[in-house]
């Protein structure tokens, strides 16, 4: 056989053996995303709160690490205390660990808007539960309790309690956390209707036990005729319980909270609290840790990035059926 015959034969087995193994193409091995495959989940995911000492804190960032778990994340839980630096230190030490998302119930809705910025540019996805901050499109998500709603239900339970009339203390919460506004606003939106009902004063306690239970101690000697107390949240109302108890008034002072924790519920049970405004803490946790995995498989929340969810009134109707920060059916 002519020796030029013979290479081109040999060259032609050569590509007839090539097309029939298959080179390596995309069309030939196509990725995930051809498929319709999600990407798998996995990476670490931040929780960051305020102090876990707080009952509806602790109930947060449990709810969220042990949601984003089960959705197959390693999580960490972490507490800035409401310290706005503590927290930027936290959200470095995220972007240093390479987290793949961020779960934050943030410490003040102006000062927080630089380590959710820091993040998201690092990117890290950041989701806000329970405090929203002043500014849209960096965080993936904002979700938070319907305070205004859960407010209102506070103050209409509160002015049934006392018939409409007599005077009485709101103790406010911390002044940069938009929630103690809102929930203030959303109280005087029902009480200030009723003409009989004076608030003889409006102090902040800074959603602090010990401090609510000092001021209310102080604005009792000074309004001795008092017969209610509104608390922007169940940790200051607890320091007015316990403040009513020492000046021996118990049952003669009407107190209503918000949060919807343990110890109110028990409080109502022993009749030492009235009613207070029950945030859903734990349901907010877990959405957020479902959109996290949701926006991370597939680059969407699915969602709004404003979210609220209603509160529910907790009172002698209906605490034996309290559950953490929710009601059993």
């Amino acid at each position: 056989m002519n020796k030029s015959v013979k290479v081109g034969l040999i060259l032609m087995a050569t590509a007839g053996l090539m097309i029939a193994g298959g080179c390596s193409s995309p069309a030939n091995n196509p990725s995930p995303s051809d498929t319709g495959a999600a990407p798998a989940a996995g990476g670490l995911i931040y929780v960051i709160t305020p102090a876990p000492s707080n009952t509806f804190f602790k109930a947060e960032a449990d709810a969220a690490v042990a949601e984003a778990k089960q959705l197959g994340y390693d999580a960490q839980a972490f507490s800035h205390d409401d310290d706005a630096n503590k927290q930027s230190q936290l959200v470095d030490a995220a972007i240093a660990a390479k987290a793949v998302a961020i779960i934050l119930d943030n410490a003040g809705a102006d000062t927080s808007i630089a380590a959710v910025q820091k993040a998201t540019d690092a990117g890290i996805p950041v989701f806000l539960i329970d405090r929203e901050i002043n500014q849209s499109g960096i965080a993936k998500a904002q979700i938070v309790s319907n305070n205004a709603q859960g407010a209102t239900l506070a103050g209409q339970a509160f002015a049934k309690a006392m018939n409409g009339t007599g005077k009485y203390i709101e103790l406010t919460g911390l002044a940069t956390d938009t929630n103690a506004q809102v929930r203030s606003t959303g109280f005087h939106s029902v009480l200030d209707q009723y003409s009989d009902m004076k608030m003889v004063a409006q102090q902040t306690a800074n959603w602090d036990q010990t401090q609510a239970f000092s001021v209310t101690q102080t604005l009792l000697q000074a309004n001795p005729d008092v017969t209610g107390i509104i608390s922007g949240n169940d940790t200051m109302a607890m320091g007015a319980v316990a403040a009513v108890a020492a000046a021996n008034m118990t049952g003669k002072v009407t107190i209503v909270g918000f949060d919807g924790a343990p110890d109110a519920a028990d409080a109502i049970k022993a009749g030492t609290l009235y009613a207070t405004a029950m945030q859903p803490a734990t349901k907010l946790a877990q959405m957020a840790a479902d959109q996290a995995d949701q926006f991370l498989r597939t680059g969407s929340t699915g969602q709004p990035e404003k979210q609220s969810v209603d509160c529910v009134l907790l009172d002698s109707s209906n605490v034996a059926n309290y559950t953490l920060f929710g009601l059993s059916s």
